[in-house]
């Protein structure tokens, strides 16, 4: 079997630029999907049941679009169709989800809103999915920390983008940041363009610059996953599924404690922030003290995806010193210890120091598990099992986003803060949780030493 080739910076740059406007898209629903919905009706204890049709849909078509894409191959190449796709639907899904209320006379805003919502994260499931698969396609076993920590830094600036761009339209340009009640104001519905446009430009760059290599020509394929080949569909996922690596099981209880505190920030934070510090009633959504509640939570959001990016280029250095288990341990300890910050502060602005640590926690998240995971997956099979790892992103989300809401209602008295707390320490779970995680493939050598590539393991179908 040859061996794969080294790429450029360059290369590795163009082929993951493509995450930069899925990213901005990603982030303009994440710190504004709540306040559109609160602002179209739903309550704070319900909003988490909404973002249950994120990870979702998540769930459903990552798995199905990485077990097609590994099986396909067109004059666009294997991933790069799924990319263009996701995009075009993405961009379109932008454009329409801050103007929900033009189609109230079909059903209310909120619903449409809500549907929306499933929509624009299913296109960005269909463009994000492959683009994981795709580093692990073209990137030599000791290039692949690098590959994903680019992929990350880019994601990083994508994400400050998109979380920013909203208070950037109101306080810099002047456009409106306020808006008659039910309707979502201008300086949100400008930044939805923008990302529109930004995440179509983006992924084509990537789509025209990236060359993939043809089935078989650097991964000779075993009789196994020829016969697989023949036999596509439900059934064959199920089947992936079941005999799931060692190391990807024992990933999954990282992710699912990193995600379901993830989830909980990205769904409360607007309306915590909003109360315990801005001192707003929790159904106010229309006061200009809410409006600068949400703006200012665009840019403690940019903020921690601008140190993520930053830190992702860090990454492979601090794994090649401490070992990228203890790189991801750390990394998440320091973020739980953020999270828990921003119960004890009340000045705005502090805020800052609480998302630098959550921001070396989600460059880490969005690098290091890849990484780990990447040397434990079979040749052949990079994409179903990039898609199936989102179950274990998506699962935690679906059962926070079931219960989420109920616990801040009842157990919280509907005060959203003590949701984070509550992902504070479910973040230091994740980062024990690390430790004893196998990570089989590319082991971290003392400086000065040469990595040695590990045979990826086999197929386990036990614990």
């Amino acid at each position: 079997m040859k061996t794969k080739p080294k790429l450029s910076f360059w290369q590795i740059w163009n082929m993951s630029l493509g995450f930069l406007g899925i990213q901005f898209g990603f982030a303009l629903q994440n710190a504004n999907a709540s306040r559109i919905l609160q602002t179209f009706g739903a309550n704070v204890e319900h909003l988490s049941w909404f973002w249950i049709a994120a990870p979702l849909t998540g769930m459903i078509i990552q798995p199905i679009i990485g077990h097609y894409s590994d099986r396909t191959w067109t004059r666009l190449g294997r991933r790069r169709p799924y990319f263009l796709a996701g995009t075009l639907l993405a961009a379109t899904a932008l454009v329409f989800m801050p103007n929900a209320e033009m189609l109230a006379h079909v059903l209310p805003p909120l619903f449409v809103g809500a549907g929306l919502l499933m929509i624009l994260d299913a296109s960005i499931n269909v463009a994000m999915e492959p683009f994981r698969a795709l580093v692990a396609d073209l990137l030599p076993s000791e290039q692949r920390t690098l590959g994903f920590s680019i992929q990350t830094f880019l994601i990083g600036v994508g994400a400050v983008l998109g979380s920013w761009m909203p208070y950037i339209l109101a306080e810099w340009i002047g456009i409106s940041k306020t808006a008659p009640a039910g309707e979502v104001p201008d300086n949100v519905i400008f930044s939805f363009y923008i990302g529109a446009v930004v995440f179509v430009a983006v992924v084509l760059w990537t789509i025209i610059k990236t060359k993939e290599y043809p089935p078989g020509e650097y991964d000779e394929p075993t009789e196994e996953a020829i016969h697989e080949h023949q036999h596509t569909g439900l059934g064959q996922i199920f089947r992936d599924f079941a005999a799931m690596p060692k190391t990807m099981k024992q990933l999954g209880v990282v992710q699912f404690f990193s995600w379901f505190a993830l989830f909980s920030m990205w769904v409360f934070t607007t309306p915590a922030v909003a109360v315990h510090i801005y001192g707003t009633a929790p159904d106010d959504t229309s006061s200009v003290a809410y409006q600068n509640a949400g703006n200012w939570v665009g840019v403690l959001f940019g903020v921690y995806n601008a140190v993520s990016a930053v830190y992702a280029l860090l990454l492979p250095a601090i794994a090649l010193k401490i070992g990228r288990k203890m790189t991801h341990a750390v990394s998440l300890a320091v973020g739980g210890i953020g999270l828990l910050s921003m119960y004890v502060i009340a000045d705005p602005n502090l805020l800052i120091l609480s998302m630098v640590g959550i921001g070396i926690a989600w460059g880490s998240i969005l690098a290091m598990p890849y990484a780990i995971l990447a040397g434990s997956i079979p040749a052949g099979k990079m994409g179903i099992y990039m898609g199936l790892f989102n179950f274990f992103i998506t699962l935690p989300q679906i059962i926070n986003g079931l219960l989420g809401g109920p616990i801040v209602k009842w157990f919280f008295g509907s005060q959203a803060i003590y949701a984070l707390v509550m992902s504070g320490v479910f973040l230091l779970i994740a980062a024990v949780s690390v430790i004893f995680v196998d990570d089989r493939d590319d082991r971290v050598k003392a400086p000065g030493r040469v990595e040695r590539a590990v045979e990826a393991e086999p197929l386990e179908t036990q614990g």
